[in-house]
């Protein structure tokens, strides 16, 4: 039996119809009890939602923006945002199934992600945000070859779509990766 790196993956970009089981996969991924399956899990230091359908689907009908999905035998196991931003890409709402994680599925997602904003759209650099005491997170990133930039942005406090901080030292680092 394969990983689920190397077992056939359809890659697509999402409809309006996906959008309730793409919210579905981002909660358990980083919210809740069933995050915890995983690593990337969030519920230590946010709990609340990560996003909602309004947000999904606004990402799936936003005319530079693409929310790749990522299907093995017929079933939505991963997703993440591409945002085209003039000569960068923007990567966001990234999710692997929490029971898929640490198979090497997310270095797939990436990487076909990366190649898609280049082709498309003829990138240079792909920039994401990731909250700075995720440094677990921050380090396989890292290995994927982005780099810490130091330029921070506040976490949205008081905005509970959002989610709800459980710590008051949370921010966000731009991290930024050179496209060849």
């Amino acid at each position: 039996m394969g990983t689920a790196a190397d077992t056939a993956l359809t890659f697509r970009d999402a409809t309006a119809a996906d959008v309730d089981a793409l919210v579905e996969l981002i909660e358990s991924a980083y919210r809740g009890e069933s995050s915890r399956t995983g690593w990337t899990t969030e519920a230590d230091i946010l709990h609340g939602q990560r996003t909602d359908r309004e947000g999904v689907l606004e990402v799936v009908e936003a005319p530079d923006s693409r929310l790749l999905t990522v299907e093995r035998e017929g079933r939505i196991v991963a997703c993440c945002q591409l945002e085209h931003r003039g000569d960068n890409a923007y990567f966001g709402m990234f999710a692997v199934s929490p029971a898929l994680q640490g198979a090497g599925l997310g270095r797939t997602v990436i990487a076909e992600a990366e190649r898609q904003a280049r082709e498309s759209w003829g990138v240079t650099e792909m920039h994401m945000t990731v909250i700075t005491v995720r440094e677990d997170l921050i380090a396989w990133y890292e290995r994927r070859g982005y780099r810490r930039t130091g330029r921070t942005t506040p976490f949205p406090y008081g905005d509970e779509r959002f989610g709800i901080p459980q710590r008051d030292d949370l921010e966000f680092e731009l991290l930024v990766k050179e496209l060849a």
